[in-house]
């Protein structure tokens, strides 16, 4: 099945290939997507139009792209009847986006009633829509948007139970999907037309001005003498290109053509080499300035800036990075690949001197972000300034022909994330309607029985299910939908356990509590354990706890326990990359490696362990919102712990160790990652760096001592490592 996976991926990247060379598709498309970008440009920069109205064109243009470039017929991509049919479903789709624009007005004058024209072009737009998800996503998505269609309209009244749903109308439904801001054209269409699309066309402006090839000269310059260099260039490169691109399999396109034949070639295994390459991949949406597009739905659902979750990301990302790296040089010790040096990587400065303008446009981004511009204002100008340091640069001066590349590569790379997202608000406007996300939110607290840990772990498994079927954006708007709010909420309440035990509180709350039971005061004075002090919290009313959140806790802790719920979420979704079955980026990888695909996949699973341990650190520790000094000392025993747990899964720290030094070393990992104050922490901390600084000098000792003579089986002396 994965082999046969991965062969169905090239055989299709092959027919759409075909197909986009075809004439009649180069100029249709071509003459789409500039009107589709110049538009989408235009209304995020200068023009004033309504957010409804802009959802609707950008369905119905993504649409017609879609059809062009995601053919009906796959064996018959290239041929000219089913190109014109292509064109025809394109055509609807396009027609329906219109016609809200003329009849939006009319339908809330008629006071919500829908004619009959009404009728046939929503329900049209909705299969339409669930045809090109299943053009570009596989079949998954669109059942699981029918389910929800049909719960809401015929059989959510004949179950029982909490999940029971009376039930509206399917002109209802219909009228939700398509003329109310709780379908298609909702939330989640709104941030694909605005943030994900003008990012997209930022990163394919990088890709042409030269980054891409500027990126992979750096890492490999930074990298080039490392142990495990060639590994260290992959989770390098992958690390900086996913930083502007996002995508974990257009990351690996990019830079696996390169890292993974520059890993095998110095002795990794292929599997490995496409493990590496997957595991990175799947980190670059986690890593700031331009995260994945999960990053900027966060912002709009907790309403907290992107400049503010990219900076809370930042020292996150980079344990990430760093837990792939130590596994790199692990293997490398293990396998005894130490000495490989690149021979055609360049010096470090030769590369900045001659590409390093290329960051310029990354750094203006960053500047204009942290100024307070819009995301989308900064994003057309970080594209202009693209253009404009390329005229600097002495290796690619942006041209007209290379422009126009660059707006039909942008319009191309966002035609699968604006199809899912303006689809997949069908999914996230009945989970509304019926209040199954809630529904599901109070089950999961209740299972959780008040544990984080129990709900943290439920919420794992919620995901590696979901990542079996959904790619990362849907399985995380998925998430955030059902489980955020109660995830958030016991956070919250966490934070507000440790103040009553610690007797730290206001007397406004205590006054409150006195409302309650005149006796709770008298108790919290007494003193009370964090049991005691949850069971308290917990059997208040819930107006009443609602009330004593913002009393107690100061409104940044507030934003700091929405943002962690949001940020756990976000994190544990990036493992559809590389959960097996279904794992396309660690399938693209295995293709270019030559590598069995499955097994491919739990490679990268494994080296990925940062997405489930790092999201503790923002459940118990405030590495994402305390001050500078506790993150730094968090991030730093983090950073020291999650060397310690890769040296006990692969058996390596600076040399082997056996079955003894891989349980201590775990022990050390898990002392220095669980959250308590740093004074415990100081002395594991000196005892395992002591001790991975004294199994260094004795690799270095042992590289340096006189290989052993040995006789061969012919009587011949050689020598061997010792």
């Amino acid at each position: 099945m994965p082999n046969q996976s991965a062969g169905n991926y090239l055989a299709k990247e092959e027919r759409l290939e075909r197909r986009s060379s075809h004439r009649l598709v180069v100029m249709l498309f071509a003459i789409a997507a500039l009107t589709t970008s110049a538009v989408h440009i235009y209304f995020n920069s200068f023009g004033l139009i309504s957010e409804l109205r802009f959802a609707a064109i950008h369905f119905g243009t993504f649409g017609f792209l879609c059809a062009l470039t995601y053919p009906l017929s796959q064996s018959h991509a290239d041929q000219t009847p089913w190109i014109v049919f292509d064109v025809l479903i394109g055509c609807v789709a396009l027609f329906c986006g219109i016609y809200f624009l003329f009849n939006d007005v009319a339908y809330w004058d008629r006071g919500g009633k829908m004619t009959n024209m009404d009728w046939a072009v929503a329900f049209t737009s909705v299969l339409v829509a669930l045809e090109l998800l299943r053009r570009t996503m596989g079949w998954f998505i669109p059942i699981l948007i029918v389910i929800a269609l049909s719960y809401a309209a015929f059989w959510g009244e004949h179950i029982s139970g909490i999940f029971r749903f009376p039930g509206i109308s399917f002109e209802e439904v219909l009228a939700r999907s398509y003329f109310v801001d709780l379908g298609l054209f909702g939330d989640i269409a709104q941030i694909s037309m605005t943030y994900v699309f003008m990012f997209v066309m930022f990163g394919a402006f990088l890709v042409k001005s030269g980054a891409a090839e500027f990126i992979i000269d750096l890492s490999r310059a930074v990298a080039r003498r490392a142990i495990g260099g060639s590994g260290m260039v992959a989770v390098f490169g992958s690390a900086l290109m996913g930083s502007i691109s996002g995508a974990a399999v257009a990351n690996i396109v990019t830079t696996g053509v390169v890292t993974i034949p520059l890993m095998k070639k110095s002795g990794y295994k292929p599997t490995f080499a496409a493990g590496v390459e997957t595991a990175a991949s799947t980190g670059g949406a986690l890593l700031p300035p331009i995260m994945g597009a999960g990053a900027f739905i966060m912002a709009s659902y907790t309403q907290i800036s992107y400049m503010t979750i990219a900076a809370m990301a930042l020292l996150p990302a980079l344990l990430y990075f760093a837990s792939v790296m130590y596994y790199v040089r692990m293997e490398a010790i293990r396998l005894d690949l130490t000495e490989f040096e690149d021979e055609e990587a360049r010096s470090l400065m030769q590369v900045l001197r001659e590409g390093g303008i290329s960051l310029l446009p990354i750094a203006l981004l960053v500047a204009l972000l942290i100024y307070g511009f819009s995301a989308t204002y900064c994003a057309a100008a970080s594209i202009i300034a693209t253009v404009v340091c390329s005229w600097l640069s002495p290796r690619h001066r942006m041209g007209l022909r290379d422009i126009y590349e660059a707006v039909i590569m942008g319009a191309r790379n966002a035609i699968p994330t604006s199809i899912l997202l303006v689809s997949i608000g069908l999914l996230i406007g009945v989970m509304g309607t019926t209040g199954f996300g809630p529904t599901f939110s109070l089950m999961i607290i209740e299972w959780a029985g008040g544990s984080l840990m129990i709900m943290l772990a439920l919420i794992t498994m919620v995901s590696l299910v979901l990542g079996m079927g959904l790619p990362v954006t849907a399985a995380y708007i998925v998430l955030a939908t059902i489980s955020a709010p109660s995830l958030a909420d016991l956070i919250t309440t966490n934070n507000v356990v440790d103040i009553l035990v610690s007797g730290d509180i206001p007397q406004e709350v205590l006054m409150l509590f006195q409302l309650v039971d005149p006796e709770l005061p008298a108790k919290i004075a007494a003193g009370l354990s964090a049991d005691q002090a949850f069971d308290m919290i917990t059997a208040l009313p819930i107006e009443m706890r609602a009330a004593l959140r913002p009393m107690m806790l100061d409104q940044e802790l507030l934003v700091t326990s929405l943002l962690s719920a949001h940020m756990i979420l976000f994190w544990v979704s990036q493992d559809s990359n590389v959960t097996p079955p279904v794992c396309l980026p660690a399938f693209v990888a295995a293709a270019i490696a030559k590598s069995p695909p499955m097994r491919t996949g739990f490679a990268a699973f494994r080296m990925c362990k940062g997405l489930y341990i790092i999201p503790l650190l923002f459940a118990y520790t405030p590495l994402l919102g305390g001050n500078w000094n506790e993150m730094l000392v968090i991030f730093g025993t983090a950073l020291v712990g999650l060397h310690a747990l890769t040296g006990a899964m692969t058996g390596v720290i600076e040399t082997r160790i056996g079955i003894v030094g891989r349980l201590v070393a775990a022990l050390f990992g898990a002392v220095l990652l669980w959250p308590m104050p740093i004074e415990y922490k100081v002395l594991p901390l000196a005892l395992y760096v002591s001790y991975v600084v004294f199994d260094w000098l004795r690799r270095r000792r042992l590289a340096q001592s006189p290989s052993p003579v040995a006789v061969s089986s012919t009587g011949a002396e050689t020598t061997g490592k010792a």
